[in-house]
């Protein structure tokens, strides 16, 4: 087992030993799985150190055991040499990110678009699939959550979305540059707001929104194609005319930052940010459902509804009743209630059971 600090705690983890509050109270027994709604208890009760069973433990434990003790999916995913590989990529890009941004912004050193370019086109070098990228970006998002992170999360996501709608390869790298400048703008505000761990007051939400312009008037003096700073500019407005910074409505959105809002509002709803934790995937995807054709371009929020789901078949999930299961097949209607077969060996249509929700992906 590893004594782990709470704020450090993966989920999809699972508990070694009892925890107790300092009063003597248990709060959660040996061998919980540990959910994001879990850690947010074991904070509200100030626990700062947990003991966490090890992967190893976990699959020895699980021979011959109840399937409900097994390793998640998740767990086999940041256990494979190959997450090991892309996580020590993906920290190099990020830092690489971080110095081009503060060579532009603080020496005027100008944007090596095809360093940039290559520096994601790297991470697919190990041929990852579709499906491999979203398992490395997901268990990514528990270890960094930076903006630079974040602008490689949107650049990956974008990407795949493009090629998804068979973009020529000189609009995947438009695109791929697109997302990773899309929130430069975020550098020139000031820190404290950006990392402040409760709600933003009215006046510094206003001061957030600035970056989006702040960002379109740096990249304005770069050799770009002009969906870049476009992207940039309007990667907060929304189809229905409830974005900012100018409530554009439709058409009058480019192509190229409909799909960067969609890449950047899905990375930002499923990461952790210093108030609050990161939402299940699939309860962004109902999100999407509710108010995603209004709200984002019709034909790429289809698109990225469907295909993001296939990513998720065959991982591991935790129920909102509690039980665990397998995504085994997505529902082309109503994406974010797929089939599910439970650890019991049963299946349960969540089309069927609107009481019941996936909760976590573990």
């Amino acid at each position: 087992m590893i004594k782990t600090a709470t704020k450090d705690i993966q989920t999809g983890a699972y508990t070694a030993t009892p925890v107790y509050t300092k009063n003597g109270q248990m709060i959660l027994s040996a061998h919980t799985l540990l959910t994001a709604q879990q850690v947010s208890r074991l904070e509200f009760y100030g626990i700062e150190w947990v003991n966490i069973e090890e992967p190893d433990d976990i699959a020895k434990e699980s021979n011959g055991a109840n399937p409900n003790d097994s390793v998640s999916y998740s767990q086999k995913v940041r256990k494979s040499p190959e997450f090991h590989n892309f996580k020590v990529d993906f920290n190099k890009k990020s830092r690489y990110l971080e110095s081009s941004f503060s060579d532009l912004l603080n020496e005027n050193i100008p944007v090596e678009s095809r360093s940039l370019i290559d520096q994601v086109s790297t991470l697919y070098s190990n041929r990852l699939t579709s499906l491999s990228i979203f398992d490395m970006l997901h268990n990514m998002r528990q270890i960094d959550d930076t903006t630079f992170a974040h602008s490689i999360n949107v650049a990956l996501i974008a990407r795949m979305m493009g090629e998804w709608m068979e973009f020529s390869e000189d609009d995947l790298d438009v695109l791929t540059l697109a997302g990773l400048l899309h929130d430069i703008g975020k550098c020139t505000i000031d820190p404290n707001i950006l990392l402040k761990p409760s709600s933003l007051t009215p006046k510094e939400y206003e001061e957030v929104k600035k970056h989006a312009a702040n960002g379109a008037e740096v990249l304005a003096s770069q050799d770009l194609d002009e969906r870049i700073q476009q992207a940039a500019l309007m990667h907060h407005e929304r189809c229905d005319g409830s974005g900012y910074p100018s409530g554009l409505k439709g058409d009058e959105i480019p192509d190229f930052a409909k799909i960067i809002a969609i890449a950047d509002v899905y990375d930002a709803m499923t990461s952790n940010r210093p108030y609050r934790k990161g939402h299940c995937p699939f309860e962004v995807i109902a999100t999407f459902e509710r108010d995603g054709l209004e709200k984002y371009g019709t034909e790429f929020i289809i698109t990225f509804m469907t295909r993001i789901l296939d990513t998720y078949v065959g991982n591991s999930v935790l129920l909102s009743d509690g039980m665990t299961g397998t995504v085994i097949m997505n529902n082309t209607v109503h994406h974010s209630r797929p089939l599910i077969r439970l650890m019991t060996g049963e299946c349960i249509d969540l089309v069927k059971h609107p009481e019941i929700y996936i909760q976590a992906i573990i």
